[in-house]
């Protein structure tokens, strides 16, 4: 699934993160998906596996790569926040507000990078259970 054409709200962590959630949909259905679309050695002829994997394998590269879009830039538009929220309070250093709203954009910008690491995580698996399924089937390309 891909990102909302108009854009992702990244000031709201609660918001990305049900972003993501209904991004990584395809990742959290990958064993039934290969389990209702990919053959098992009895039923074989009946379905084309090959063009089954290649199909499923694009979908997940998308996904994937979506992902990885969005929270990429909401890091980037994140610790430029931060960046000038650190300028202004070394103008301001007794301007406790803003000291609050630059520990708020901080703590938001740690979440949104161990977020990088669950994609990882998600990744790894439906890689791994998308190999166990298909790699007889189909052979993904070797630049990807």
């Amino acid at each position: 699934m891909a990102a909302p054409s108009g854009g992702v709200n990244c000031e709201e962590f609660a918001e990305f993160q049900e972003l993501l959630k209904v991004m990584r949909t395809i990742d959290d259905r990958i064993v039934h998906e290969l389990n209702t679309t990919v053959p098992t050695a009895s039923f074989a002829g009946k379905i084309d596996a090959s063009q089954t994997c290649k199909q499923l394998y694009e979908s997940l590269m998308a996904a994937h790569v979506s992902r990885d879009r969005v929270i990429k830039n909401c890091i980037a538009q994140t610790s430029a926040v931060v960046k000038r929220l650190r300028e202004e309070r070394e103008k301001n250093l007794d301007d406790l507000t803003l000291l609050k709203q630059l520990r708020k954009e901080q703590t938001k910008l740690k979440w949104m990078q161990s977020e990088l690491n669950v994609e990882e995580v998600v990744n790894d698996r439906s890689w791994k259970v998308f190999n166990e399924r298909c790699r007889i089937h189909f052979k993904p390309p070797k630049n990807e």
